[in-house]
């Protein structure tokens, strides 16, 4: 994340009840750590795997964080219209969920997007549709994320690949969506879930958050949402003196619905503009080996495991490949994918799908590369062998196809 959405106001963690200091922890338990030490005070969910241990581990730790509530709705509908309502009293908020609990919560993604309300919503990703597997992981929520509700927007999604990046990236997703009024999404998934590994957790005092910006004047002035000069309105929280009004439908400043084409443009067109304008700060990717390359492995959570594997291996062979890891996939590096595409044969796409992403980094090759993609398996995400050998095959090819690989796990 760029300085400028990470820690821009200096605002420091509260230290009550925080944790400090290196702890061995799940990506699930690092989910929670990471939302409370972004001062996430509110976490309102349903219980579905394989994300209850996000819930519990909240729910454990909020009994030593000062004004920490969790609380069960009745389905998962209800935990986001909780969560919204909950930022709006000055609560930073989270919901946490899975599968289809994210589908049931598509339609109150976007009221909160049209009610400009900051939260995060985790999901845990696993195989579906339906039900599927619980504790089998898949990356096929991707495109879900990004539009999976009606209407036009546009939204930030983040995806770690570690128990240490769940807890930075749950401090980055907390400080996006304070910073543009957004609901923001953290993609895990069943295998990071449960992945243990050490985190370091800083003290309190070297976390930088985004303070949320108040509007300052009288109440009988405030409009809800008349925008600054960056398209995102200041709040207020409700019961402090405040009258206001919200709703899904167009609305004006005051927030009442205006039910014309005019309003359409003048409410709807800044929910667009307030992150393009600032898409290239957004883009977050991290490049090894991408100077020098001729084949480019582009991945995103946690395939960028074995990713990273197997383009430290190949380039130990001497092959020319690079990786560019997606640490956030909404918005997506199009530029960055446009250029590089000048200069090498061929992207390599590993997903734990059947392809979603890929066709994001073909649209944007503008037909200068071409692009693989390789269905990767779950069983297969710290096992760089078949990636590996897919590097290897390409580099034997004197004109490469577009292509996939098919690989189910060792």
């Amino acid at each position: 994340m760029g300085e400028s959405l990470s820690g821009q106001s200096g605002v420091k963690a509260d230290p009550r009840g925080v944790l400090t200091g290196s702890h061995i922890l799940s990506g699930n338990q690092a989910c929670a750590e990471g939302a409370l030490s972004a001062g996430c005070r509110f976490l309102g969910a349903y219980p579905i795997e394989p994300a209850i241990e996000v819930s519990q581990r909240f729910l454990e730790r909020a009994k030593a964080v000062d004004d920490a509530t969790f609380i069960q709705m009745e389905d998962e509908i209800s935990a986001l219209a909780a969560v919204i309502g909950a930022s709006w009293t000055g609560k930073k908020a989270m919901t946490v969920t899975s599968g289809s609990g994210l589908s049931l919560m598509m339609e109150h993604l976007g009221l909160g997007v049209m009610l400009e309300t900051p939260c995060v919503i985790v999901d845990v990703q696993s195989v579906g549709p339906g039900l599927g597997i619980a504790n089998r992981a898949a990356q096929a929520d991707i495109m879900q994320a990004r539009w999976g509700s009606h209407g036009d927007y546009e939204t930030v999604a983040l995806a770690p690949s570690s128990p240490q990046e769940m807890y930075d990236h749950m401090i980055g997703a907390f400080n996006i969506s304070e910073r543009f009024r957004i609901p923001v999404m953290v993609m895990s998934d069943a295998y990071l879930a449960q992945k243990k590994e050490v985190v370091i957790i800083p003290k309190p005092e070297t976390i930088e958050l985004y303070a949320r910006r108040y509007y300052d004047g009288k109440p009988g002035t405030y409009l809800p949402f008349k925008r600054d000069g960056d398209y995102v309105p200041r709040m207020v929280d409700i019961g402090h003196g405040y009258k206001f009004h919200v709703t899904g439908l167009t609305h004006d400043d005051r927030g009442y619905p205006v039910m014309n084409e005019e309003c359409q443009e003048y409410n709807v067109h800044p929910l667009v503009w307030k992150i393009r304008k600032y898409m290239d700060e957004l883009v977050d990717v991290q490049e090894t080996g991408i100077d020098d390359a001729e084949y480019v492995v582009v991945s995103y959570g946690t395939s960028a495991r074995a990713s990273a594997a197997a383009v430290e291996q190949a380039r130990a062979q001497g092959l020319k490949v690079g990786h560019m890891k997606l640490n956030i996939v909404w918005p997506f590096p199009e530029k960055r994918i446009t250029e590089i595409a000048k200069h090498i044969k061929a992207f390599i796409v590993p997903e734990i799908n059947f392809g979603q992403i890929v066709y994001e980094v073909q649209r944007s090759s503008y037909g200068k590369a071409n692009v693989v993609f390789m269905i990767h398996g779950d069983k297969g995400m710290e096992d760089p062998s078949a990636l590996l050998t897919a590097i290897e095959s390409l580099q034997k090819e004197t004109h490469v196809k577009d292509s996939i690989i098919e690989y189910q796990g060792a």
